[in-house]
């Protein structure tokens, strides 16, 4: 049986590098389109977090990874026809340049994923101290490969009317696509930077102000009636079938839900099955707050389809942990930007560190994995931490590791299959000091930097943290384990109770 085909609006927002500005610019298209009535969905191409708290916060709707390294086509399609369902329009944000990718060959590029889902692409291009040039880098990203569908530039940092002009005219007669946009260089325009991209959206108190006023700019800069014709004139999405006749997709909403997509064979996540769910839920603690806050939204829900109840807590101002739970995840951030405010929550460390001591499951990544150790040092200063694990975290100014990591367990896991595989990525300026010869470590890396060369994830009882971010589509096997694991405690601590 024929595969249906579906169509989804949706557009390519990238450029020939990174700095040119496209992240501003598609979040004042993303806010600019919201303002017009619009739903708009968007998505990042990469593991990023920050980029896609910006873009949920400009949309008011939640953002999405979209990934080569972890969803093969039809996964990534069916992502988009989950997640795109209702909206009036899809914006994928691409990273780095447009054919910046995992090799030589581009393999994992934004130009891959733009292929993958028949996707169109607008470029955002510096122009500043060019004119006619831009014209050459236009026609060169067009002709590298002809299979990625370039269908119109908007010119960023442009010098007044006369510059405009002709750049315009060069790439317009040149390349033969047209200039939907050209945007005057400006103050305005400006978010501030810092080591690890944008400054999260939960800093900026003007956050609103700050995105509406980049709307407005975009509003009268780009033609967004010419942006949306081209998202509209994307390739039809095949909606891919399974072996009993009809998709995942259609067969879930027959039946009133989503289904997973957590096996990397289906569509989104679903409500937890009889099979995962015990008479007495799982409760799992989301440390979530200013200083963590990084954590795939898949992963999220693939802790809710395998069973667990979800319960959110502050580690800036909750007094401790709540007294019923069975495990804890803490994600990636900014620790060391609240390491005095973390110092200061004694009793809220006391309390994370004596439910690790008591075989509570813990999984902590990279800005968690900092706060389990004894303290954190940060320029001149050492704040003391939870006191997990027997070690310090010392923050640098030159990055520790970067880029997509892959893992395998390792016997000393103390809660995942060994010779499980785990996909995710990594990027930190932290190392770790003072770790004790007899360290276990449940990860052995394939690919990334880890904790200490070709290992990451430190063990301690049924408490695991590393530099490696999971990404729970590629991972299919971490929130099972995770929840199973929880369960086993909650089923043990009962026992000890009763």
């Amino acid at each position: 049986m024929e595969d249906r085909i579906l169509q989804y609006p949706r557009i390519m927002v990238s450029a020939p590098s990174g700095r040119s500005g496209k992240t501003t610019i598609t979040l004042g298209i993303l806010r600019a389109l919201v303002d017009r009535g619009l739903s708009v969905q968007p998505y990042k191409k990469g593991p990023d977090y920050i980029d896609l708290e910006w873009q949920s916060v400009a949309a008011r709707r939640q953002s999405r990874n979209l990934d080569c390294f972890f969803m093969g086509s039809e996964t990534m399609n069916r992502v988009i026809t989950q997640v795109s369902s209702g909206a009036d329009i899809s914006i994928i944000e691409a990273a780095m340049g447009l054919y910046d990718g995992y090799d030589v060959r581009g393999s994992r590029s934004s130009a891959q994923v733009a292929k993958q889902t028949k996707t169109p692409v607008v470029l955002v291009l510096d122009v500043t101290r060019m004119t006619r040039t831009a014209a050459a880098i236009v026609l060169g990203c067009m002709s590298f490969d002809s299979d990625v569908d370039i269908r119109g530039v908007i010119v960023n940092r442009v010098k007044g009317a006369r510059h405009e002009r002709l750049i315009r005219e060069a790439i317009e007669t040149s390349c033969g696509i047209k200039v939907i946009g050209a945007v005057a260089e400006s103050p305005d325009l400006a978010i501030a930077d810092r080591h690890l991209g944008l400054v999260t959206s939960a800093e900026i108190f003007e956050r609103e102000r700050l995105l509406n006023q980049v709307a407005h700019i975009i509003e009268e800069s780009v033609d967004l009636d010419g942006f949306l014709a081209i998202a509209h004139e994307a390739g039809d999405l095949p909606l891919y079938q399974d072996v009993s006749g009809g998709s995942q997709c259609d067969k879930a909403s027959r039946e009133g839900k989503a289904p997973s997509l957590n096996n990397g064979s289906s569509c989104l996540s679903s409500p937890a099955s009889p099979e995962n769910t015990s008479a007495c839920s799982v409760k799992i603690a989301i440390v979530k707050d200013q200083a963590f806050h990084f954590y795939y939204p898949e992963n999220i829900e693939a802790l809710e389809d395998a069973g667990a109840e979800l319960i959110y807590v502050d580690s800036l101002v909750d007094a401790a942990l709540p007294h019923d739970i069975d495990g804890v995840y803490i994600g990636g951030g900014f620790p060391e930007s609240f390491a005095h405010e973390l110092e200061e929550n004694i009793t809220f460390r006391e309390s994370i560190r004596d439910f690790a001591q008591h075989g509570g499951v813990v999984y902590a990544e990279c800005g968690g994995l900092m706060y389990l150790a004894n303290c954190l040092h940060n320029g001149e200063s050492a704040y003391e931490m939870a006191g997990v694990f027997e070690c310090e975290a010392h923050m640098e100014t030159k990055r520790q590791g970067h880029g997509y990591a892959e893992v395998v367990a390792t016997r000393d896991h103390p809660w995942m299959k060994e010779g499980s595989v785990l996909r995710g990525h990594e990027h930190h300026h932290s190392r770790l000091e003072g770790l004790t010869e007899d360290q276990h470590f449940g990860f052995s890396n394939k690919r990334g930097a880890g904790i200490v060369e070709g290992k990451d994830g430190m063990a301690f009882l049924n408490t695991v943290g590393g530099y490696f971010h999971v990404n729970a589509i590629a991972s299919p096997d971490w929130a099972d384990s995770f929840v199973r694991a929880a369960q086993s405690y909650r089923e043990a601590r009962k026992q000890h109770i009763g």
